[in-house]
């Protein structure tokens, strides 16, 4: 038995919108048996743009029951249904956070209408549902109210259905076959519509970088795991939040990987080809230029100055940051954090004392009453905070298979790149270890990893130089 279920909502987030209506078409395999439809009042003003696409207005809702008053019918009509949907993810996920709220876990299995059309029914230009029933001659009337696109989606599943049977026809037994078939199609109704369940199963359970699609070849995600066939798995079948995250996984149609042999090395390429390649749904680490580092240097008097500027071959940062802009932001943090002195620092212009001294919140380095022993040490341990225990360095990995190990060099406190070399390879300085690696681009993100990868537990091996 199937429940054929759409709604309307006050959004796209199933986080904070709230169902508006309702529709719920009941087939037993063969046609359509019952139907339920309801209004919903979401205790919340519908926004303009929501009511001039569905028609559903204030005014309408105002006297619907809430969704708390007809949950009980809800539950009663779809148990033991399959709950089958255009887009499932979306539909299911906004019916199971109504039922949260009101603190019932709301559990189906389901099907999605958009995966089953395009095995079906393949090679068509859309299947969104209003051009996919044009594409197959199916009315569709009221288009964006549940009950309407409801209807629609039933009569699509009904022909989907006979279209099945039609597939398995040479079969001794098609009803069974094509209940098998649909029973597949459950199993794999969280995948995105394009991917098949056979290209997740062939995944490694192995750590390395992983690659979405489009149906163009686009990269428009790239991500890392230590089990890239589980974490993919976890992708599909999370709760989507919005319509955006749906478009997301609707456009993927392709799925590629690199073994990195552990989650460090797997980290460092993730961050480099996100900003590399600039996949759209990657949003955090999309920034591809590092050119304004942190330098120290020690002044004629003994005091360390930190300072900020744009980074070149002949100087070596502590720290890359994106542009001036972060580069300032993040001294001003270290001198409130170190009680530092703003004009030692580079951010201050005097040639007495400095802001900071006349309201004492710094001890006075600037016009030399703190030593520069004490002031210093706090610049030390400001430094110690932000850059490596060591300065040169070799972190040694596991490999991608038996006999294989990563390398990953930094040299005065920079990252120079990882490789990958045979676990009989010798090296008596740090000239062959970087011989033995591929080049990457050092900046913050890649120094962040590096350094929390240093102080937690791990297997890996360091030689210092």
């Amino acid at each position: 038995m199937y429940a054929i279920i759409d709604i309307e909502t006050t959004g796209g987030q199933p986080a904070q919108d709230r169902i508006t209506e309702i529709a719920i078409f009941i087939h037993d395999g063969h046609k359509i048996t019952d139907k339920f439809h309801t209004l919903v009042n979401p205790q919340r003003p519908i926004p303009y743009f929501i009511s001039n696409l569905t028609g559903i207005t204030d005014d309408m809702v105002k006297d619907a029951p809430k969704f708390h008053e007809v949950a009980k019918e809800i539950v009663q009509f779809t148990e033991g249904k399959i709950f089958v949907a255009h887009n499932v993810r979306f539909d299911y996920s906004f019916v199971k956070k109504e039922f949260a709220d009101l603190g019932y876990t709301y559990q189906r299995k389901t099907l999605c209408t958009v995966r089953l059309s395009r095995s079906l029914i393949p090679g068509l230009p859309s299947y969104s549902l209003g051009k996919l029933c044009k594409s197959i001659d199916i009315p569709l009337e009221l288009r964006h109210r549940a009950i309407g696109d409801a209807e629609a989606t039933a009569k699509l599943f009904d022909k989907l259905i006979k279209l099945n049977e039609k597939a398995v026809s040479g079969s001794e037994d098609v009803v069974s076959e094509s209940q098998k078939a649909l029973k597949n199609e459950v199993k794999t109704s969280l995948l995105p519509p394009n991917i098949k369940k056979e290209q997740v199963d062939a995944l490694p359970d192995a750590p390395g970088v992983y690659y979405f699609h489009d149906e163009k070849g686009e990269v428009i995600y790239v991500g890392k795991s230590i089990n890239i066939r589980k974490r993919i798995i976890q992708h599909f079948n999370i709760d989507y939040k919005s319509k955006k995250s749906i478009e997301f996984k609707n456009q993927i149609a392709d799925i590629t990987y690199e073994l990195m042999g552990n989650e460090l090395v797997a980290l460092l390429f993730e961050s480099d080809e996100i900003k590399r390649m600039k996949p759209y749904y990657n949003r955090q680490q999309r920034r591809s230029v590092f050119n304004t580092g942190i330098f120290v240097e020690t002044d004629k008097n003994g005091y360390k100055r930190l300072s900020y500027g744009r980074i070149n071959d002949e100087k070596i940062p502590l720290i890359a940051l994106s542009n001036h802009y972060k580069a300032k932001g993040f001294l001003y943090h270290v001198i409130g954090k170190y009680q530092l002195c703003q004009k030692l620092c580079d951010l201050y212009k005097s040639s007495g004392s400095c802001f900071d001294y006349q309201v004492h919140q710094c001890k006075g380095a600037c016009i030399g009453k703190e030593s520069p022993e004490s002031y210093n040490e706090r610049v030390d341990k400001a430094i110690e905070a932000f850059s490596y225990e060591h300065e040169n360095f070799v972190i040694i990995g596991k490999g991608r298979e038996a006999g294989e190990r990563s390398v990953i060099v930094v040299e005065h406190g920079r990252y120079l790149g990882f490789g990958f070399v045979d676990e009989t390879f010798s090296a008596s300085n740090l000239e062959d270890f970087k011989n033995g690696i591929k080049r990457y681009n050092d900046n913050k993100d890649i120094q962040q990893i590096i350094r929390q990868h240093m102080r937690t537990k791990n297997a890996d091996k360091v030689i210092i130089f």
